[in-house]
């Protein structure tokens, strides 16, 4: 076979590159997300094929057998994953992304070193892919570990961390130089274990409330990782791609923060979302004691209501209860009562969560709106039933000064003429937070499994 120009590789990679930011545009709907998906598998399979044809791959062995042993273990994972397990996924595979970079940086310096053809270039580029990748590799592991439970979502804290962290970071850049000016290899595995530590201790101080932004980030930098070790390995898609996942999760987490009405930076530093409120106007609110309802008690009142306003979150995805929500719709529907869905920003482990759960359920794309398109309708709505969120519909955002979550924008769920908040027991939210809204007098909980509540609403009301 005549060995293929330059030319059909590079606009075989052009192609690929189109379809990947066609699959990035489909990922900003849910109705085009299917094709958005489908977009993003064929530029890969087009990548990879067309990898596979050019004339610096000899031998194929070992290529196929990765190639075979990684399908299988992904088509497994993606038949046996839960919704609810989505997050701790992503986490996993930013942690293979960053992990590879630095196997490349390394695989690829003792090739060139080999050879004795290293120059400045190629190992600012070495340097650069081994640090980001290790950065990444740790960081999503503790983010996979907070999320998973196997590590507490409280933020670990430590007086001096910040100058630590800085002290760090300089000395792992500076061997980063030395190691592009010497080609000392003891220099660039220093670096690289700093960048290691780092990625643990820049992950630890972050708590449960900001995890969906550390999601975000950690998409970020795998993505950058990527461009790295496309410049190292010569790849102009491998750069095109990282470019893309690298931009676009930077730009994720800044609007995500914007959201929240947080700093970047400050998110990134860490020490948010465990602490206690301390003494604040929940003090008070306490005393006053929790109402709570049965399934029929809530039931009477959704079907005497015009306009119900549902609030999902990561309790609701826990329980697997998008279908029964779905099915509670469809006879509130019947019954001619409008029924509306109001997602946060940062409800659940990761952005956009609660749409595809919903999206799942084949819930209508019309009636699921964010929080900017339907916090004005809270306070004509007759009930607002959340089922499962804690954090996102708490008013110490708005009133507590004291609170942690000072400052975040919330749903307004509190404006409703009648609250009702599924919850299985009165454990705090993510942010280790009280939640004010279940001391209000408008306020009532019903306890228990998300999907067997709605499931016994659902049947209340057909029989009413």
């Amino acid at each position: 076979m005549l060995p293929l120009s330059p030319d059909f590789f590079a606009v075989a990679y052009l192609v690929a590159t189109v379809l990947f930011i066609l699959g990035l545009k489909g990922m900003s709907s849910p109705k085009k997300a299917i094709a958005g998906n489908g977009f993003a598998m064929a530029g890969m399979a087009l990548a990879i094929g067309v990898t596979l044809l050019h004339p610096e791959v000899r031998s194929y062995p070992w290529i196929l057998a990765g190639l075979a042993l990684g399908a299988t273990v992904g088509t497994l994972v993606a038949l046996r994953i839960q919704m609810t397990a989505m997050p701790q996924l992503v986490a996993c595979l930013h942690s293979f992304v960053g992990l590879a970079a630095v196997l490349v940086a390394f695989g690829t310096f003792f090739i060139h070193a080999e050879e004795g053809n290293l120059d400045t270039v190629l190992l600012i580029e070495l340097s650069a892919g081994s640090l980001i990748g290790a950065l990444t590799f740790t960081g999503s592991l503790i983010a996979f570990g907070k999320l998973q439970e196997l590590l507490s979502s409280n933020p670990l804290l430590f007086s001096g961390q910040h100058w630590l962290n800085a002290i760090l970071g300089m000395i792992m850049l500076g061997l980063g130089v030395h190691f592009v000016l010497s080609h000392e290899l003891w220099a660039f595995l220093v670096s690289t274990g700093i960048a290691l530590l780092l990625g643990l201790l820049l992950v630890m101080p972050i708590g449960g409330a900001d995890m969906p932004v550390v999601v975000s980030m950690l998409n970020s930098y795998s993505g950058w990782a990527a461009a790295a070790t496309g410049f190292t390995l010569n790849n102009n898609l491998l750069i095109t791609t990282g470019a893309l996942v690298g931009s676009s999760g930077a730009i994720l987490s800044y609007i995500m923060c914007h959201a929240m009405n947080r700093s970047i930076i400050s998110v990134i530093l860490g020490g948010f979302g465990g602490e206690a409120a301390g003494e604040s106007t929940l003090a008070s609110a306490a005393g006053k004691g929790i109402k709570s309802l049965s399934v029929e008690d809530v039931a009477f009142v959704l079907d005497n209501a015009t306009k119900v306003i549902i609030v999902p979150g990561y309790g609701m995805a826990v329980a697997q209860a998008q279908h029964a929500i779905e099915e509670l719709t469809e006879v509130l529907a019947g019954k001619g009562v409008e029924v509306k869905f109001a997602i946060h920003p940062v409800a659940g482990r990761m952005p956009g969560h609660m749409n595809v759960l919903l999206a799942e359920a084949e819930i209508p794309y019309d009636t699921v709106f964010e929080m900017e398109e339907i916090n004005n309708d809270f306070s004509s709505a007759d009930v607002a039933f959340i089922v499962g969120a804690n954090d996102v519909v708490n008013p110490a955002a708005k009133t507590d000064k004291g609170s942690p979550l000072f400052g975040m924008p919330i749903l307004d769920a509190y404006k409703a003429r009648h609250v009702f908040v599924n919850k299985r027991s009165m454990k705090a939210g993510y942010a280790g937070v009280d939640n004010a809204l279940f001391y209000m007098n408008n306020c009532s909980l019903v306890f228990g499994d998300a999907k067997s509540v709605c499931e016994g609403l659902v049947t209340a009301l057909r029989q009413s």
